[in-house]
């Protein structure tokens, strides 16, 4: 086929609920998060009706990867990339979860379910409290343990002489 030959029939234009669905953008600093709330105990009830499928009833893998454990791992051999030990951001636990899952339906979920998944999540990484009710104000507050084994957002170029990498 010749560069200047249209490409024709291949999809079909996004429907106006599909573009609102997906046209929010949450950063690391918790900008973008919608109103909602929820807790470990609904978080808990909603993983076991819509993940436990995929991830096991604890997190701790099933058909996928698990979601939990894995501290200490980043430097060894057989690094375990989960919430807990991985993710730097937990905002952007909200957002990959509102973005992609349940697997196969993606963006089906309420901002509150959100908040309760990742509540659930978090605390089973030990990472916040049973009581813990997560939201807007509260989710971008929340340490996580591998915060700073990230490079800066804008790092510094060059890198000072000081600077021992």
């Amino acid at each position: 086929m010749a560069q200047d030959t249209p490409i024709t029939n291949i999809g079909r234009p996004a429907a106006p609920d599909e573009v609102r669905r997906w046209d929010q953008s949450v950063s690391g600093d918790g900008s973008g998060l919608p109103p909602g709330k929820g807790t470990v105990q609904e978080g808990q009830r909603l993983f076991a009706q819509k993940c436990a499928a995929c991830h096991g009833p604890t997190a701790e893998g099933g058909a996928e990867k698990s979601l939990v454990g894995g501290q200490g791992t980043l430097a060894t051999l057989k690094p375990e990339k989960t919430i807990g030990s991985y993710w730097p951001f937990a905002p952007v636990i909200w957002d990959y979860i509102n973005r992609a899952m349940p697997r196969f339906q993606e963006g089906t979920l309420k901002p509150d379910e959100v908040y309760s998944l990742t509540a659930f999540v978090l605390w089973r990484n030990g990472i916040i409290g049973e009581n813990d009710v997560m939201d807007a104000q509260s989710l971008p507050k929340v340490r996580m343990p591998n915060r700073d084994g990230f490079l800066p957002a804008k790092p510094e170029w060059p890198v000072p002489k000081e600077d021992p990498y």
